[in-house]
This record gives structure tokens, C-alpha cells and sequence, in this order.
């Protein structure tokens, strides 16, 4: 961001406000356990930057949450919706809890309770969760239904990826996956690169990589490697996906014994030979000390945050072609905003419609990104970083903030 606002020449007071986060909520939630003892809980909203419209991002429970793994999220949601040209903001949430722990008793009664502290800050005008890491659309389904009895109102705008029945969006569950391979087919076809003759591998077999993986296989992409926690598998000529995906499921989400294909580490699977590499797991997959042996031609990050600067400079130096997070696995939020127009309206789209919709957003993205990027000669990640930054620095400016 900071040589985005560089390279664009904007004033020290538009970069000073970009910076942080303009407002960030903290709360402690007591919680009954099903035992009948108590335990309370940390809990946080961070609303980064509301001049584009409402500020928008998922809410994580995580045993290692903290508040700035949320701003950090929050900091890169604004720019996302931004490289969109999406009509918000950017925020996060999250719990510092192990979900894996809880009962769905619990669960519910925790989710309750984020909504009870922070209804007062949330409105479809002003901040709209999502589900995130370890939330699902169930638990979005009781906050929503917590904010209404608050409220007194029907407000199935103001919490995106809920359940169908409730005013979710066809294709939401699987949006990042699908937003991720429109990005991968523009790429390609921006490279020269065939679909059916590449090679693919992707870090990460939960629904975002196993999703990627899936539609990879499904459209005659030759998936070599694939990773979970436990094990990476590599197969030359090719993964059989749907078999992968059954072992996995039926595994407790583990990849060890899978038979037609050889286990190798999780660090052997980056450097991989070919043609794509996809990080869909954690962030800061790829440092420094592992960047030099990535034989990829291409990354596309699934992931938030998965590359490293420095591990982005040495990519740079080596001609690897990166497209950022901030387009690459924006499907999601896409969506979302689909999900909040739809609500808006009372009028619901099918399947069709939103990936439709999807795909003109996300290929309208990636053809501004790639255009800047080829004309000014810099990255994806800068080009990126100056769409975005000039957007929200333009709605800041012209609101009279800087």
C-alpha cells in the first residue's frame, strides 16, 4: 500500500489515513458452557475504511485470533472490494476461541452473543459480516436471527452467507473456488497457457482448494499435486480429484493413504514443477527461505496473504507471474455483495445468474489489473494495489477526510 501511495504521488495525510483502521470495537463474551461453568471469551470487529459504502468482511473463530490478524483482514478487505469496484467498505471480525472444542449449544449461544455486542455498530448501512475461518452459514443464520430480535425487524441484508431459506445467495458456498477459476482460465488465456495441457498444483484440500481442485479436473486440468495439514500427494500424470476428495472426507479431512499418487512433504509440494501453483491454505506459505526452489510459471493466491514480501520480491526477480489475493479470491466477497442486492430487492437470481454475474466482475477485474500491469511494467500485485488504493483515496478525498 505504501508504494502503491507512492507511485500514485498521493499526500502524506491520504497515506497517514489509509494506514490504520478508522474505528475497531473490542468485547468480552461470557458464555454458560453446556457443564455449567463459564468461560469468557475475546471478541472483535474492526471496520477499516467505510468511504466507498458499508464495510464488509468475515467474522473467524480461531483459538490464535488476535486483533491484528482482524485489522490485517480488514486492511486487505478494503482494498479487495475496492479492485471489485464493489460499492463497500472493509472489515473483519473474529472470536480468539477453538470452535473444535464447543458444542453446537455453545456455538449458538456464542454466536449470540458477538451479535449482542456489536449489533449497535452493525447495520446493512454501516457493516455487514460474513462467514469466515471456522464459521459457518449456520452460525450466520443465528446472528441473523439475533440481530432481528434485537432490532424488531427483518434485516436479512445485514449478514451475508447465510442459508438458502433465509435469504442467501445461490453459488455463495463455493464462490471463492469459482471466482478462483475464472482467474485462472483469464490467466491462462493471458499466458498463452492451455487449460487442458497445463499442470496445476494447490496447497490446501478444504473448501477452497479441493474446491479449486475440483473444477480444475472437472474442465481437463491435470491436477499433479495436492496438500492437506497431514500429507501432500504427487502424481505426474495426474490426481484422480474425486476419489481424492471421498478419501478426504472420509478421513477426518486427511490425505495419508490415499492410493495413486506418492506422499511427499508439504515443503516438496511448493516446488513442485508447474505451471500454476495455487496457495488456498494459510498465509505466509512462501518466504524467503523457500521462495529460490518455486519452479511455477504462475501463482495464483487462494489464500490471504500466502506470499511474503520478501518472498514477492524474489518472484518478481525470477519473472514468476503472482495474482494477488486481493482479486484472486475475491469470488467470495463478490457474492456477497450479489447476496446483499438480492436481499435489497426480495427478488432472488438462480445458479446461472450470479455465477454470470461473477464471472463479468472478477474478468473485468483481472483485464484492468493485467492492462495496467503490462502498460506501466509492474506487477499484478502493484497494478492492483494503485487500482485500489486510488479508489478509496479518491472516495476519502472527495468526502472532504483528506
Amino acid at each position: 500500500m505504501d508504494r502503491a501511495c507512492h507511485d500514485l504521488g498521493m499526500r502524506d495525510e491520504v497515506r497517514e489515513l489509509l494506514r490504520r483502521p478508522m474505528r475497531e470495537y473490542h468485547a468480552l463474551l461470557p458464555l454458560q458452557m453446556d457443564n455449567g461453568n463459564r468461560r469468557v471469551y475475546e471478541a472483535y470487529r474492526v471496520q477499516y475504511n467505510n468511504a466507498r459504502g458499508p464495510t464488509k468482511g468475515g467474522i473467524r473463530w480461531h483459538a490464535n485470533e488476535t486483533i491484528d490478524t482482524v485489522r490485517a483482514l480488514a486492511c486487505w478487505m478494503t482494498w479487495k472490494t475496492a479492485v471489485l469496484d464493489l460499492p463497500l467498505g472493509g472489515g473483519k471480525g473474529g472470536i480468539t476461541c477453538n470452535p473444535r472444542e464447543l458444542s453446537d449449544t455453545e456455538k449458538e449461544r456464542l454466536a449470540r452473543s458477538y451479535m449482542r455486542a456489536f449489533a449497535p455498530v452493525m447495520s446493512v448501512d454501516r457493516d455487514v459480516p460474513a462467514p469466515d475461518v471456522h464459521t459457518t452459514p449456520q452460525i450466520m443464520a443465528w446472528m441473523l436471527d439475533e440481530y432481528e430480535i434485537i432490532t424488531g425487524q427483518h434485516h436479512p441484508g445485514v449478514i451475508t452467507g447465510k442459508p438458502l431459506p433465509l435469504g442467501g445467495s445461490a453459488g455463495r458456498a463455493d464462490a471463492t473456488s469459482f471466482g478462483g477459476m475464472i482467474i485462472i482460465r483469464d490467466i491462462d488465456e493471458a499466458l498463452g497457457l492451455k487449460l487442458n495441457k497445463a499442470h496445476y498444483v494447490i496447497q490446501g484440500f478444504g473448501n477452497v482448494g479441493g474446491g479449486i481442485a475440483k473444477l480444475l479436473h472437472e474442465q481437463g486440468g491435470c491436477v499433479v499435486g495436492i496438500s492437506a495439514e497431514d500429507t501432500a500427494l504427487y502424481n505426474v500424470k495426474g490426481i484422480d480429484i474425486p476419489s481424492a476428495l471421498v478419501h478426504y472426507q472420509r478421513n477426518g479431512q486427511r490425505l495419508a493413504g490415499f492410493d495413486g499418487a506418492d506422499e511427499i512433504s508439504n515443503d516438496e509440494l511448493l516446488t513442485l514443477a508447474c505451471d500454476i501453483l495455487v496457495p488456498a491454505a494459510i498465509e505466509h506459505a512462501l518466504t524467503r527461505s523457500n521462495a529460490d526452489a518455486v519452479s511455477a510459471r504462475v501463482i495464483v493466491e487462494l489464500a490471504n496473504g500466502p506470499i511474503t514480501p520478501s518472498a514477492d520480491h524474489i518472484f518478481r526477480d525470477k519473472g514468476i507471474v503472482v495474482v494477488p489475493d486481493i482479486l484472486a479470491n475475491a469470488g467470495g466477497v463478490t457474492v456477497s455483495y450479489l447476496e446483499q442486492v438480492q436481499n435489497a430487492h426480495n427478488y432472488y437470481w438462480s445458479l446461472e445468474q450470479v455465477r454470470h454475474q461473477l464471472d463479468q466482475r472478477m474478468s473485468g477485474a483481472f483485464r484492468s489489473l493485467w492492462e495496467l500491469s503490462q502498460e506501466r511494467s509492474i506487477s499484478m500485485r502493484d497494478a492492483a494495489y494503485q487500482i485500489s488504493v486510488e479508489r478509496v483515496a479518491k472516495a476519502c478525498e472527495v468526502r472532504g477526510w483528506v
